[in-house]
């Protein structure tokens, strides 16, 4: 079994169905409150790509500095996601606490992070993008992915659908994309 070493959160095995992924043991993330996550390293064959590992542990030295207050500057986009579906999808009476929700920081305790994954963007900008693969109470099928560029700012709040920025997923220029277009990095 191969290892790759992360300054931030160990070692990462190559996992044996994807020789390019690489997976860490859960690790505490303080957006979360040290709830503990598994991270994976996607679309990494470290002879073809020498500064991933490294970019990696930049992108995660920012994520990880990132506690409960970042969590909660979140907290209008995640309600905001939640109440496009529900809209979308008409009222359900399973769904009446999400729909009475006064405050959108409760929106908290619908979501319920599972992993955590980076991959290098394929296109324009090639960047390192940190998502948080989560279930949500109000999408069970696709659930709710958070997406940091550089683990720095969040670009994205979607259901999982494997894309990175709304640009990719829809064919829009980066500028057309509210948050990617909003980073500063």
């Amino acid at each position: 079994m191969k290892i790759i070493e992360s300054q931030h959160i160990g070692q990462l095995r190559q996992n044996e169905e994807f020789d390019d992924w690489w997976e860490s043991d859960p690790v505490p993330i303080p957006l979360f409150d040290r709830l503990a996550l598994p991270i994976t390293f996607m679309d990494l064959v470290p002879s073809e790509d020498a500064n991933y590992i490294a970019e990696a542990d930049i992108a995660l030295g920012h994520f990880l500095a990132k506690g409960h207050d970042a969590r909660m500057q979140l907290s209008e986009l995640v309600h905001q996601n939640c109440m496009d579906f529900l809209n979308t999808i008409g009222y359900d009476e399973m769904d009446k606490p999400m729909w009475e929700l006064q405050d959108a920081n409760g929106i908290w305790q619908f979501v319920h992070p599972q992993e955590i994954r980076l991959s290098r963007r394929h296109r324009r900008d090639k960047d390192l993008y940190l998502s948080i693969e989560c279930e949500c109470d109000w999408e069970q099928e696709h659930g709710l992915q958070l997406v940091f560029r550089q683990g720095k700012q969040i670009t994205r709040v979607s259901a999982q659908d494997g894309w990175t920025t709304e640009a990719d997923a829809f064919g829009k220029s980066d500028d057309e994309d509210e948050l990617l277009s909003s980073f500063r990095g």
